[in-house]
């Protein structure tokens, strides 16, 4: 195990230098030139060489690009172009609040995404079936930005059950002192993951259910309860931990949309005010630590699949 581990630690090396060049690259890949961009049309030439100069623009782009990855190492992305604020201190504040609502989003996928999962497939082909499936084809076909609209309109504003949370207001944990605060936000996110789960559940439930092996504990008279939790799930969690994986990733990524709606003072909305103000730096530094962290967690997705069967071979 320990050597899978290293090995796989070694095999992100060649990922990380792939996601270092797609995220050097952003700024180059801009037409036209990207400190006259940054710096605004009626900048005069003086402040536009002064931006080259700051961000090191008028060196080599090999020479750029080993500068970028020898400061990222060190934990230097470099300083804010609108606040003059080192990139690292900008994200730091942000990072956890997107942290935060990720986990939380994904705590409430798989939980109801297991649930309706498994009840569908023992179940399978009848109204409770459909029913779930139908629900979950909503969930996946409702787009972000429109469910947490409805969901601000039906119970922020038309009700009144749930305030419209002030998440202004930056505290530790990036949250307000209400578990109210922090529901819709999550319910917004985690539905089309809840319903991805769901389906991958049931697809993979019903492939392990007609296993000789559940055959076989059904007959050495095992309640169904034990026939379905400790034997068919557990072997049918492996393709359903992968979905959870790119979950966890998707949510980090698209809580741009999820924060946006609810004024949430995350990377999401850090990334978008940073496009908006084209300060570049602070983009390639909200893209880098995402992607960092999505290879990360695709690795420990990896090594969490000898636990979880330990049939695999690692070698």
């Amino acid at each position: 195990m320990a050597k899978y581990i290293v090995r796989r630690l070694l095999q992100t090396i060649p990922v990380l230098i792939g996601v270092s060049i797609l995220v050097f690259s952003l700024m180059h890949l801009i037409p036209g030139d990207a400190a006259q961009i940054m710096a605004g049309e009626a900048a005069s030439e003086e402040s536009v060489e002064q931006i080259r100069e700051k961000l090191g623009l008028n060196k080599p782009k090999p020479v750029q690009y080993f500068n970028y990855v020898s400061n990222a190492i060190q934990g230097d992305l470099g300083n804010s172009i609108r606040s003059g604020r080192p990139v690292v201190d900008e994200i730091k504040g942000r990072f956890w609040v997107t942290a935060e609502l990720a986990v939380y989003a994904t705590i409430l996928a798989v939980f109801l995404g297991l649930i309706a999962g498994i009840i569908s497939a023992v179940r399978h082909y009848t109204w409770s079936d459909v029913s779930i499936m139908v629900v979950a084809l909503f969930g996946l076909s409702m787009p972000n930005f429109w469910l947490g609209l409805l969901l601000i309109q039906w119970f922020a504003v038309g009700v009144d059950f749930l305030p419209i949370p002030d998440f202004l207001m930056m505290r530790p944990s990036g949250w307000g002192d209400s578990w109210r605060q922090i529901l819709l936000p999550v319910i917004t996110l985690g539905t089309s993951g809840a319903a991805i789960i769901a389906r991958m559940t049931r697809a993979s439930m019903l492939e392990v259910i007609d296993q000789d092996y559940i055959r076989t504990a059904r007959a050495k008279g095992l309640s169904e309860k034990i026939v379905i939790y400790r034997h068919a799930l557990k072997n049918a969690l492996i393709p359903v931990v992968t979905v959870v994986g790119l979950e966890f990733g998707a949510f980090l990524g698209g809580a741009v949309i999820t924060e946006t709606i609810f004024a949430i003072n995350g990377m999401g909305r850090l990334t978008i005010a940073a496009i908006t103000e084209r300060d570049f730096p602070v983009v390639q530094g909200t893209v880098l630590v995402i992607s960092l962290l999505f290879v990360f967690v695709n690795m420990l997705v990896d090594i969490s699949y000898r636990m979880l069967n330990k049939r695999i071979d690692l070698s």
